[in-house]
Protein backbone atom coordinates (compact mmCIF):
# COMPACT_ATOMS: atom_id res chain seq x y z
CA UNK A 1 0.00 0.00 0.00
CA UNK A 2 1.11 3.57 -0.69
CA UNK A 3 1.76 5.11 2.71
CA UNK A 4 2.34 8.54 1.16
CA UNK A 5 -1.30 8.94 0.12
CA UNK A 6 -3.47 11.01 2.44
CA UNK A 7 -2.56 12.97 5.54
CA UNK A 8 -1.76 10.85 8.60
CA UNK A 9 -4.10 11.75 11.43
CA UNK A 10 -3.81 11.31 15.15
CA UNK A 11 -4.63 7.60 14.99
CA UNK A 12 -1.24 7.09 13.34
CA UNK A 13 0.61 8.43 16.34
CA UNK A 14 1.75 5.54 18.59
CA UNK A 15 1.22 5.85 22.30
CA UNK A 16 4.05 5.07 24.69
CA UNK A 17 2.61 1.75 25.85
CA UNK A 18 4.21 -1.51 26.78
CA UNK A 19 4.85 -3.70 23.72
CA UNK A 20 3.06 -6.97 23.18
CA UNK A 21 5.35 -9.94 23.77
CA UNK A 22 6.72 -11.46 20.56
CA UNK A 23 7.49 -15.11 19.90
CA UNK A 24 8.65 -16.97 16.79
CA UNK A 25 5.78 -17.90 14.51
CA UNK A 26 4.52 -21.36 15.56
CA UNK A 27 4.78 -24.18 13.06
CA UNK A 28 2.98 -26.90 15.05
CA UNK A 29 -0.19 -27.13 17.10
CA UNK A 30 1.98 -27.72 20.17
CA UNK A 31 3.81 -24.43 19.63
CA UNK A 32 0.49 -22.63 19.16
CA UNK A 33 -0.77 -24.28 22.37
CA UNK A 34 2.22 -22.85 24.25
CA UNK A 35 1.31 -19.38 23.01
CA UNK A 36 -2.32 -19.85 24.02
CA UNK A 37 -1.34 -21.20 27.44
CA UNK A 38 0.48 -17.93 28.18
CA UNK A 39 -2.93 -16.29 28.65
CA UNK A 40 -1.61 -13.07 27.14
CA UNK A 41 -1.52 -11.49 23.67
CA UNK A 42 1.43 -12.66 21.59
CA UNK A 43 2.73 -11.25 18.31
CA UNK A 44 3.78 -13.89 15.79
CA UNK A 45 5.91 -12.17 13.17
CA UNK A 46 5.73 -13.55 9.62
CA UNK A 47 3.17 -16.22 10.50
CA UNK A 48 1.55 -15.85 7.07
CA UNK A 49 4.48 -14.32 5.18
CA UNK A 50 4.29 -17.08 2.56
CA UNK A 51 0.69 -16.32 1.59
CA UNK A 52 0.33 -15.29 -2.07
CA UNK A 53 -2.05 -12.54 -0.94
CA UNK A 54 0.65 -10.98 1.25
CA UNK A 55 3.10 -10.91 -1.66
CA UNK A 56 0.53 -9.19 -3.86
CA UNK A 57 -0.39 -6.73 -1.12
CA UNK A 58 3.21 -5.57 -0.94
CA UNK A 59 2.90 -4.53 -4.59
CA UNK A 60 0.24 -1.96 -3.67
CA UNK A 61 -3.48 -1.44 -3.32
CA UNK A 62 -4.29 -2.02 -6.99
CA UNK A 63 -2.42 -5.34 -6.98
CA UNK A 64 -4.16 -6.81 -3.94
CA UNK A 65 -7.59 -5.70 -5.20
CA UNK A 66 -6.93 -7.42 -8.54
CA UNK A 67 -5.81 -10.52 -6.66
CA UNK A 68 -9.03 -10.65 -4.62
CA UNK A 69 -11.20 -10.27 -7.70
CA UNK A 70 -9.21 -12.65 -9.91
CA UNK A 71 -9.82 -15.46 -7.42
CA UNK A 72 -13.56 -15.09 -7.84
CA UNK A 73 -16.35 -13.45 -5.82
CA UNK A 74 -19.50 -15.49 -5.24
CA UNK A 75 -21.93 -13.21 -3.36
CA UNK A 76 -22.68 -9.75 -2.11
CA UNK A 77 -21.19 -8.28 1.07
CA UNK A 78 -22.27 -5.92 3.83
CA UNK A 79 -20.27 -2.70 4.08
CA UNK A 80 -20.27 0.15 6.60
CA UNK A 81 -19.29 3.76 6.05
CA UNK A 82 -18.84 6.92 8.13
CA UNK A 83 -18.49 10.52 7.04
CA UNK A 84 -15.03 12.14 6.83
CA UNK A 85 -15.60 14.11 10.04
CA UNK A 86 -15.62 10.79 11.96
CA UNK A 87 -11.86 10.66 11.31
CA UNK A 88 -12.04 6.93 10.65
CA UNK A 89 -13.63 6.11 14.01
CA UNK A 90 -16.64 3.80 13.94
CA UNK A 91 -18.52 4.80 17.09
CA UNK A 92 -21.79 6.12 18.49
CA UNK A 93 -23.54 9.26 17.31
CA UNK A 94 -23.28 12.37 19.46
CA UNK A 95 -26.23 11.62 21.77
CA UNK A 96 -25.77 7.82 21.99
CA UNK A 97 -29.08 7.09 20.29
CA UNK A 98 -27.43 5.22 17.43
CA UNK A 99 -24.17 4.71 15.59
CA UNK A 100 -22.18 7.15 13.48
CA UNK A 101 -22.08 4.92 10.40
CA UNK A 102 -24.47 3.37 7.93
CA UNK A 103 -24.72 -0.17 6.58
CA UNK A 104 -25.48 -1.35 3.09
CA UNK A 105 -25.22 -4.40 0.89
CA UNK A 106 -23.73 -4.65 -2.54
CA UNK A 107 -21.06 -6.10 -4.77
CA UNK A 108 -17.56 -6.50 -3.37
CA UNK A 109 -16.23 -5.30 -6.73
CA UNK A 110 -18.00 -1.97 -6.23
CA UNK A 111 -16.72 -1.61 -2.68
CA UNK A 112 -13.13 -2.29 -3.75
CA UNK A 113 -13.38 0.22 -6.60
CA UNK A 114 -14.60 2.85 -4.14
CA UNK A 115 -11.85 1.88 -1.68
CA UNK A 116 -9.16 2.51 -4.28
CA UNK A 117 -10.83 5.77 -5.27
CA UNK A 118 -10.85 6.97 -1.66
CA UNK A 119 -7.16 6.13 -1.21
CA UNK A 120 -6.15 9.34 -3.01
CA UNK A 121 -8.48 11.61 -1.00
CA UNK A 122 -7.01 13.88 1.65
CA UNK A 123 -9.96 13.33 3.99
CA UNK A 124 -11.83 10.24 2.84
CA UNK A 125 -14.89 8.67 4.41
CA UNK A 126 -14.28 5.62 6.59
CA UNK A 127 -15.32 2.43 4.84
CA UNK A 128 -15.09 -1.25 5.69
CA UNK A 129 -16.29 -4.73 4.88
CA UNK A 130 -16.07 -6.64 8.15
CA UNK A 131 -16.13 -10.26 9.31
CA UNK A 132 -17.17 -11.87 6.02
CA UNK A 133 -16.60 -15.64 5.90
CA UNK A 134 -14.04 -16.33 3.19
CA UNK A 135 -14.96 -19.82 2.06
CA UNK A 136 -18.33 -18.71 0.71
CA UNK A 137 -17.15 -15.38 -0.69
CA UNK A 138 -13.63 -15.63 -2.16
CA UNK A 139 -13.01 -19.21 -3.33
CA UNK A 140 -9.63 -18.51 -4.92
CA UNK A 141 -8.34 -16.62 -1.90
CA UNK A 142 -9.64 -19.34 0.40
CA UNK A 143 -7.92 -22.08 -1.60
CA UNK A 144 -4.51 -20.42 -1.79
CA UNK A 145 -4.17 -18.68 1.59
CA UNK A 146 -4.60 -21.10 4.47
CA UNK A 147 -3.48 -21.28 8.09
CA UNK A 148 -2.68 -24.94 8.61
CA UNK A 149 -2.44 -24.45 12.38
CA UNK A 150 -6.23 -23.95 12.55
CA UNK A 151 -7.62 -26.06 9.70
CA UNK A 152 -11.03 -26.49 11.33
CA UNK A 153 -11.65 -22.76 11.91
CA UNK A 154 -13.55 -20.70 9.33
CA UNK A 155 -11.46 -17.64 8.40
CA UNK A 156 -13.05 -14.21 8.08
CA UNK A 157 -11.87 -11.20 6.09
CA UNK A 158 -11.87 -7.51 7.03
CA UNK A 159 -11.23 -4.91 4.33
CA UNK A 160 -11.13 -1.14 4.72
CA UNK A 161 -9.15 2.07 4.72
CA UNK A 162 -7.75 4.09 7.61
CA UNK A 163 -10.33 3.19 10.22
CA UNK A 164 -10.47 2.79 13.97
CA UNK A 165 -12.41 0.09 15.78
CA UNK A 166 -13.15 0.96 19.41
CA UNK A 167 -11.84 -1.31 22.18
CA UNK A 168 -14.21 -4.25 22.63
CA UNK A 169 -14.03 -7.88 23.73
CA UNK A 170 -14.90 -11.16 22.03
CA UNK A 171 -16.02 -14.33 23.77
CA UNK A 172 -13.66 -16.30 21.56
CA UNK A 173 -9.95 -16.79 21.08
CA UNK A 174 -8.55 -15.01 18.07
CA UNK A 175 -5.61 -15.22 15.69
CA UNK A 176 -5.63 -12.06 13.56
CA UNK A 177 -3.41 -12.05 10.47
CA UNK A 178 -2.36 -8.85 8.71
CA UNK A 179 -2.54 -9.27 4.92
CA UNK A 180 -2.37 -5.71 3.55
CA UNK A 181 -1.52 -2.43 5.25
CA UNK A 182 -0.40 -2.02 8.84
CA UNK A 183 -2.65 -2.48 11.87
CA UNK A 184 -2.08 -1.26 15.39
CA UNK A 185 -3.61 -3.28 18.23
CA UNK A 186 -4.06 -1.83 21.72
CA UNK A 187 -5.07 -4.51 24.21
CA UNK A 188 -6.40 -4.57 27.76
CA UNK A 189 -6.87 -7.54 30.07
CA UNK A 190 -10.41 -8.36 31.29
CA UNK A 191 -9.56 -6.98 34.74
CA UNK A 192 -9.44 -3.50 33.15
CA UNK A 193 -13.13 -3.56 32.17
CA UNK A 194 -14.18 -0.96 34.75
CA UNK A 195 -11.40 1.37 33.58
CA UNK A 196 -12.55 1.19 29.95
CA UNK A 197 -15.98 2.74 30.52
CA UNK A 198 -18.09 0.38 28.39
CA UNK A 199 -20.92 1.88 26.35
CA UNK A 200 -24.59 0.85 26.16
CA UNK A 201 -25.64 -2.78 25.89
CA UNK A 202 -28.59 -1.97 23.66
CA UNK A 203 -26.60 -0.24 20.89
CA UNK A 204 -23.34 -1.86 19.84
CA UNK A 205 -21.45 -1.97 16.55
CA UNK A 206 -21.03 -5.75 16.65
CA UNK A 207 -22.88 -7.28 19.59
CA UNK A 208 -20.83 -6.52 22.70
CA UNK A 209 -20.23 -3.15 24.41
CA UNK A 210 -17.38 -0.94 23.25
CA UNK A 211 -15.26 1.46 25.27
CA UNK A 212 -16.49 5.05 25.36
CA UNK A 213 -12.90 6.31 25.37
CA UNK A 214 -10.99 7.21 22.22
CA UNK A 215 -7.55 5.61 22.78
CA UNK A 216 -5.98 8.02 20.28
CA UNK A 217 -7.20 11.08 22.17
CA UNK A 218 -8.49 10.02 25.61
CA UNK A 219 -10.56 12.52 27.58
CA UNK A 220 -9.14 11.77 31.02
CA UNK A 221 -11.21 14.50 32.64
CA UNK A 222 -14.37 12.61 31.72
CA UNK A 223 -12.87 9.11 31.96
CA UNK A 224 -10.10 9.37 34.60
CA UNK A 225 -9.75 5.61 35.24
CA UNK A 226 -8.70 5.13 31.63
CA UNK A 227 -5.24 6.34 32.70
CA UNK A 228 -4.95 3.14 34.74
CA UNK A 229 -6.09 1.10 31.75
CA UNK A 230 -3.33 2.66 29.64
CA UNK A 231 -0.74 1.91 32.32
CA UNK A 232 -1.70 -1.76 32.00
CA UNK A 233 -2.24 -1.85 28.24
CA UNK A 234 0.00 -3.45 25.64
CA UNK A 235 0.33 -2.42 22.02
CA UNK A 236 1.71 -3.81 18.78
CA UNK A 237 1.84 -2.78 15.13
CA UNK A 238 1.56 -5.58 12.59
CA UNK A 239 3.11 -5.49 9.13
CA UNK A 240 1.74 -7.59 6.25
CA UNK A 241 2.53 -11.23 7.03
CA UNK A 242 2.43 -10.75 10.82
CA UNK A 243 -0.24 -12.07 13.20
CA UNK A 244 -1.34 -11.63 16.80
CA UNK A 245 -2.96 -14.02 19.24
CA UNK A 246 -5.71 -12.40 21.33
CA UNK A 247 -6.90 -14.46 24.33
CA UNK A 248 -10.56 -15.03 25.16
CA UNK A 249 -12.20 -11.92 26.56
CA UNK A 250 -9.31 -9.47 26.12
CA UNK A 251 -10.38 -5.97 25.11
CA UNK A 252 -8.73 -4.72 21.93
CA UNK A 253 -8.92 -1.57 19.84
CA UNK A 254 -7.65 -1.72 16.29
CA UNK A 255 -6.41 1.09 14.04
CA UNK A 256 -5.79 0.44 10.36
CA UNK A 257 -2.95 2.68 9.31
CA UNK A 258 -2.98 2.56 5.51
CA UNK A 259 -5.47 3.42 2.75
CA UNK A 260 -5.93 -0.23 1.76
CA UNK A 261 -6.01 -2.59 4.72
CA UNK A 262 -6.92 -6.29 4.82
CA UNK A 263 -6.96 -8.63 7.79
CA UNK A 264 -7.94 -12.29 8.05
CA UNK A 265 -8.89 -13.60 11.46
CA UNK A 266 -9.69 -16.96 13.04
CA UNK A 267 -12.18 -17.04 15.92
CA UNK A 268 -12.79 -20.16 17.92
CA UNK A 269 -13.68 -21.46 21.35
CA UNK A 270 -12.22 -24.58 22.88
CA UNK A 271 -13.23 -26.61 25.89
CA UNK A 272 -16.85 -25.51 25.98
CA UNK A 273 -19.21 -28.48 26.39
CA UNK A 274 -21.63 -29.14 23.55
CA UNK A 275 -24.97 -27.43 24.15
CA UNK A 276 -23.77 -24.96 26.77
CA UNK A 277 -25.61 -21.65 27.09
CA UNK A 278 -24.20 -18.32 25.96
CA UNK A 279 -22.35 -16.57 28.83
CA UNK A 280 -23.34 -13.18 27.41
CA UNK A 281 -27.02 -14.13 27.74
CA UNK A 282 -26.35 -15.11 31.35
CA UNK A 283 -24.76 -11.71 31.96
CA UNK A 284 -27.90 -9.93 30.79
CA UNK A 285 -30.07 -12.21 32.94
CA UNK A 286 -27.84 -11.51 35.96
CA UNK A 287 -28.21 -7.76 35.41
CA UNK A 288 -31.99 -8.24 35.27
CA UNK A 289 -32.07 -10.32 38.43
CA UNK A 290 -29.25 -9.11 40.68
CA UNK A 291 -27.93 -5.66 39.82
CA UNK A 292 -30.77 -3.70 41.41
CA UNK A 293 -31.05 -5.67 44.64
CA UNK A 294 -30.10 -3.90 47.88
CA UNK A 295 -26.33 -4.06 48.48
CA UNK A 296 -26.54 -6.58 51.32
CA UNK A 297 -28.63 -8.91 49.14
CA UNK A 298 -26.17 -8.60 46.23
CA UNK A 299 -23.39 -9.67 48.55
CA UNK A 300 -25.36 -12.77 49.49
CA UNK A 301 -25.78 -13.63 45.82
CA UNK A 302 -22.10 -13.00 45.16
CA UNK A 303 -21.28 -15.75 47.65
CA UNK A 304 -23.91 -18.06 46.19
CA UNK A 305 -22.64 -17.50 42.64
CA UNK A 306 -19.07 -18.15 43.76
CA UNK A 307 -20.22 -21.51 45.13
CA UNK A 308 -22.54 -22.66 42.37
CA UNK A 309 -21.04 -21.01 39.27
CA UNK A 310 -17.41 -20.03 39.65
CA UNK A 311 -16.70 -22.85 42.09
CA UNK A 312 -12.87 -22.63 41.98
CA UNK A 313 -12.39 -25.98 43.72
CA UNK A 314 -15.14 -27.81 41.83
CA UNK A 315 -16.91 -28.84 45.02
CA UNK A 316 -20.47 -27.71 44.37
CA UNK A 317 -22.79 -30.70 44.63
CA UNK A 318 -20.06 -33.27 45.29
CA UNK A 319 -21.65 -34.19 48.61
CA UNK A 320 -24.73 -35.42 46.75
CA UNK A 321 -25.08 -38.86 45.13
CA UNK A 322 -24.65 -38.68 41.36
CA UNK A 323 -28.34 -39.29 40.62
CA UNK A 324 -29.31 -36.32 42.82
CA UNK A 325 -26.79 -33.76 41.55
CA UNK A 326 -29.20 -32.46 38.90
CA UNK A 327 -27.99 -29.21 37.33
CA UNK A 328 -24.67 -29.63 39.17
CA UNK A 329 -23.96 -32.93 37.45
CA UNK A 330 -21.45 -33.65 34.70
CA UNK A 331 -22.11 -31.50 31.60
CA UNK A 332 -23.84 -33.02 28.58
CA UNK A 333 -26.36 -31.72 25.99
CA UNK A 334 -29.31 -33.35 27.74
CA UNK A 335 -28.46 -31.61 31.00
CA UNK A 336 -28.23 -28.24 29.24
CA UNK A 337 -31.60 -28.84 27.57
CA UNK A 338 -33.05 -29.59 31.02
CA UNK A 339 -31.62 -26.32 32.36
CA UNK A 340 -33.14 -24.38 29.47
CA UNK A 341 -36.54 -25.88 30.21
CA UNK A 342 -36.19 -24.81 33.84
CA UNK A 343 -35.30 -21.27 32.77
CA UNK A 344 -38.21 -21.12 30.34
CA UNK A 345 -40.57 -22.20 33.10
CA UNK A 346 -39.36 -19.37 35.35
CA UNK A 347 -39.88 -16.76 32.62
CA UNK A 348 -43.41 -17.86 31.67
Amino acid sequence: CDRSVGTPDRMNQPRNLQPVEERPAPTTREELRAIRDSGRPIVMRRLIADWPAVARAKEGGDAIVRYLLDGGVTRQVTAIGAAPHAEGRFFYNADLTGLNFIRGQGRLETFLRDLLGASSAANPPAMAVQSETISGLLPGFYRDNRLDLLPEVEPRIWIGNRIRVAPHFDTKENVACCVAGRRRFTLFAPDQTANLYPGPFEITPAGTPISMVDPANPDLATYPRFATALENAVQATLEPGDAIYIPYGWWHGVASLDPVSILVNYWWTEGQPEGIGDPYDALLHAILSLRHLPPEQREVWREILDYYVFDPEGKAGQHLPEHAQGVLGAPHPGLFDHMRSLIRSTLS
